[in-house]
């Protein structure tokens, strides 16, 4: 049980109490003539029995109100069932939060990529709710909650990341070869408004860095699927992913420098498809100049072909090759749009992530000094505007694609919106970033009980429900 090392550190801490409190109490005795010192020593060469010398009675009332506590919480921790526990420990993550806003907001990330890279952070052991469940491309989601691209670039962290209880991640964008992005600073809080602009542009550890931690933990999947003495499952369903519990995305990116952006992205795919349990073709970022003009028509029906075919040339098991799907900007015209869907239907996407960031500023942010810094905006101001487009691709793709909804979400509510609006499935970044990992189990909690107040069984009969 999750609560029995809690145990041992509280004895460990009585037993180191009791020990403090002598020792200290003798140091006092010393310093007051050296009396007790005379007596320990006349008792030991008379050979009589040491006694223990009698506490002060303020160091008695302290040790005993001291140990009283630390009994009575090691007595109440031990009947807490281990997911109450686990409340707790996410709960407590919000004590930390503070800390983090003190600091620069790329060291902030940094540090909490890092504290999830060694397991830092807590492990979710409740189940989610049966409604919360769903199946995408022939896998299992525990629920439909993921975390978007940009957080975990390089890989370092999937393994704690999908403990915090995420459906799904998606680490990236990952680059051909390793670019450090633009000047900094280059990310700044609008934290009145509950947004983050960045102009990162694709900073990245390259391919051959992601692929080596995927790698090594795909390889100690396998090692402990091997292991395992689970009886063999008959489901047809593919139940979790390639890493593991929980389903990752790899998001690829281009090379700034690079005047072929297919080649970039077919390089993606040959290093990195064997990993992931979907793909993503980021044309969408603002950061990178000439990117978002691949989501032309011709454009993006050329780039797609080309990868599509990288992908299905390769070896492939009976799961066959990893979903491909497109991340799309929110600042796109209606002709825009429509061209991407007709791309997207007649060359059979597997998927379309709405949207990356944005280059407008809402009326929201006008008013914040730092609105007037270059990149990409996201957070709550983003959510009106993803939601649109998110609501118009449903419409033109008539349902056919699976759609995520990114961008803004910061509730249930939040997400059960963007669900009714067309999206299977919903992606957070910016609001992880601000709340940290307590927000996650309330998330779920949250769209489980806007689902079962409108009389969903699903989170797929949820879906495009506006629309109906």
């Amino acid at each position: 049980m999750a609560v029995m090392p809690l145990k041992r550190l509280l004895g460990g801490f009585v037993q180191r109490t009791v020990a403090s409190s002598q020792h200290a109490a003798a140091n006092r005795g010393m310093g007051t003539g050296g009396a007790l010192a005379r007596r320990f020593c006349s008792s030991s060469a008379t050979g009589k029995a040491s006694k223990i010398p009698h506490l002060p009675k303020k160091g008695r009332l302290l040790t005993g109100a001291t140990l009283g506590l630390v009994i009575a919480g090691g007595a109440y921790v031990s009947t807490v069932d281990e997911a109450t526990f686990c409340g707790w420990l996410f709960d407590a993550t919000k004590l930390v939060n503070p800390f983090f806003a003190l600091l620069d907001p790329e060291a902030s990330h940094r540090l909490a990529v890092s504290a999830a890279a060694r397991g830092w952070v807590p492990r979710e052991k409740r189940h989610d709710a049966p409604v919360l469940e769903l199946e995408v491309w022939g896998r299992k989601f525990s629920n439909p909650v993921g975390l978007a691209a940009g957080f975990d670039k390089n890989a370092e962290a999937v393994e704690g990341l999908l403990a915090l209880g995420f459906g799904f991640i998606e680490v990236g964008s990952v680059t051909p070869v390793p670019q450090e992005g633009n000047p900094k600073p280059r990310i700044f809080r609008l934290r009145q408004e509950g947004a983050i602009i960045n102009r990162c542009g694709f900073n990245s550890e390259g391919i051959v860095a992601v692929a080596k931690r995927l790698g090594a933990q795909h390889g100690k999947r396998k090692l402990a699927e091997t292991s395992s003495t689970a009886p063999p499952t008959n489901d047809d369903v593919k139940q979790g992913g390639k890493a593991g519990p929980g389903i990752l995305g790899v998001n690829l990116g281009k090379n700034k420098e690079s005047e072929d952006a297919a080649s970039d992205y077919v390089q993606g795919v040959h290093t990195l498809s064997q990993y992931a349990d979907y793909l993503v073709i980021n044309v969408s970022s603002p950061n990178t100049p000439g990117l978002r003009t691949l989501q032309g028509r011709k454009q993006l029906k050329d780039l797609v072909k080309k990868i599509q075919a990288a992908r299905d040339e390769m070896q492939w098991g009976e799961e066959g090759p990893p979903p491909l799907l497109v991340k799309i900007a929110p600042d796109l015209s209606k002709e825009d749009l429509e061209d991407i869907a007709a791309v997207a239907v007649a060359l059979r996407l597997d998927g379309l992530i709405i949207s990356n960031t944005t280059i407008q500023r809402p009326d929201a942010v006008m008013n914040d000094p730092l609105a007037k810094e270059t990149g990409g905006l996201s957070g709550k101001p983003l959510f009106d505007l993803s939601n649109s487009i998110l609501k118009e691709m449903y419409i033109l793709t008539r349902g056919k694609i699976p759609l995520i909804g990114c961008g803004g979400i910061s509730s249930g509510e939040d997400a059960y919106k963007k669900i009714r609006a067309g999206a299977t499935l919903v992606q957070l970044y910016t609001a992880f970033a601000y709340g940290g990992p307590a927000l996650i189990p309330q998330i779920k909690s949250e769209l489980a009980g806007c689902l079962e107040r409108d009389g969903f069984k699903s989170v797929i009969e949820a879906v495009g429900a506006d629309h109906r």
